[in-house]
């Protein structure tokens, strides 16, 4: 049985998630478990999660692999939160709503992506 679809394509945040991680050399946009996720081509970005424990959904929020040396100060800032399946691997979630700072969001996911992203891939985005 596939998963339900939890996500609106006509959701401006996405829109803006969508802009800042296909940006980025040789990313792909996958539907999984009902929720766009960003690959390189693995994952480095995802729409929307929900809290580690708990049933609590963040539809608008962006999951991301953390920067090992900055998860900790991040997990003490309210706007982030540990997801449930991805958090035991190194990802936080980010909230997104009206005060969203769009230039940490994109160094956020840049901080992923060089991550998981190929070092041809890497390499590439460093060229531009």
């Amino acid at each position: 049985m596939p998963h339900p679809i939890m996500f609106s394509d006509d959701d401006p945040y996405l829109g803006r998630i969508r802009e800042i991680a296909l940006a980025l050399p040789h990313t792909t946009e996958v539907i999984a478990h009902g929720r766009p996720t960003f690959r390189c081509p693995k994952m480095f970005g995802n729409y929307g999660g929900s809290v580690k424990g708990s049933r609590e959904r963040h539809d608008q929020s962006v999951l991301f692999v953390a920067d090992p040396a900055e998860r900790e100060a991040l997990l003490a800032d309210p706007r982030f939160y540990l997801p449930a399946y991805l958090g035991p691997a190194g990802w936080l979630g980010m909230l997104l709503d009206e005060r969203t700072d769009w230039t940490e969001v994109t160094e956020l996911l840049d901080a992923s992506y060089r991550q998981i992203a190929p070092a041809r891939s890497v390499a590439e985005l460093d060229a531009r």
